[in-house]
């Protein structure tokens, strides 16, 4: 019989985010980073101002609350008006 040794209560964990949001990893101090995609067991990250991206375990990852969000769009905002970004 399928299932029979499943816990009914058992939830999977949650998915990647959407490509493009904004998470924040705990792991590296609080760093805001773009989701960029799933690398094996990790996931991609970018800095929102640009650099190298690096990987996080999704277990040390949660998306960005509102005004995390905003610090870091304003953030991006700047260094592109600063000729940073293109």
């Amino acid at each position: 019989m399928d299932g029979e040794n499943v816990c009914p209560n058992a939830q999977e964990p949650p998915g990647p985010p959407q490509l493009g949001t904004l998470v924040l990893d705990i792991s590296s101090g609080g760093r805001i980073g773009e989701f960029r995609g799933v690398a094996g067991p990790y996931w991609a990250l970018r800095p929102v101002c640009g650099g190298t991206e690096w990987e996080a375990e999704p277990e040390h990852v949660r998306p960005a609350d509102p005004m995390e969000r905003l610090q870091a769009e304003n953030a991006r905002c700047n260094a592109r008006s600063r000729g940073e970004l293109l």
